[in-house]
């Protein structure tokens, strides 16, 4: 129940952001909260942080093959007793993956391009690309340390350092923040789930 509710309730935030940003802002273009908080609209066809890896319409694919697998594995856990927490968790991850996959799924169908315009939601003239094919919006920003290489260092010297660089959004810190509790608070149920239940082995 509650995992089902955090599952929504993400899925709604991170939508809702998503929408604010591809309905507010142009591509690359960005908003300083903070000297170390901007908000940078930016989109990727890649995985979490930007990371493109493979091509969009393979990664779409596996990604929702795996999202439906994890499914059916945290159903099987939480009917197996596991605590709630723990369920939250996997389930947040769950979410997190979700929130990326619409975007691949139809953004490109349903928003037209934000290169040197603010995108419209449905327009009349049809999306920026095809079912499959969207592309995953970031916007979170944390520049924490903006300097430049002292010159004497060997290959970076005088070029710009940045900590930290990845830009990311709502989905993707659900999921880095979610792995991180289990990796903290539930290693023992990490262990467990992976290990048959009892009535299985005795067969």
């Amino acid at each position: 129940m509650y995992a089902a509710m955090a599952v929504v309730v993400l899925l709604l935030v991170d939508q809702a952001s998503k929408v604010w940003i591809k309905t507010s802002m142009q591509l690359y273009s960005s908003i300083e909260i903070t000297s170390w908080f901007k908000i940078y609209y930016t989109e990727n066809p890649g995985m979490a942080f930007g990371i493109q890896l493979i091509d969009t319409n393979i990664l779409t694919i596996f990604r929702i093959a795996i999202v439906g697998a994890f499914g059916y594995f945290i159903v099987k856990l939480a009917k197996r007793g596991f605590k709630q927490g723990f369920i939250i968790c996997l389930s947040m991850i769950l979410a997190g993956a979700l929130g990326n996959i619409i975007d691949c799924m139809f953004y490109g169908v349903i928003f037209d391009s934000s290169y040197g315009q603010i995108a419209t939601l449905l327009p009349e003239g049809g999306g920026y690309s095809t079912f499959l094919h969207g592309k995953v919006v970031d916007m979170l920003y944390f520049p924490l340390i903006e300097t430049t290489w002292a010159e004497w260092i060997p290959v970076w010297g005088g070029q710009d350092f940045v900590f930290f660089r990845p830009i990311f959004n709502i989905a993707d810190s659900s999921i880095c923040v979610s792995v991180f509790i289990l990796l903290i608070f539930y290693r023992r149920e990490l262990s467990e789930s992976f290990a048959k239940p009892k009535e299985e082995n005795e067969d």
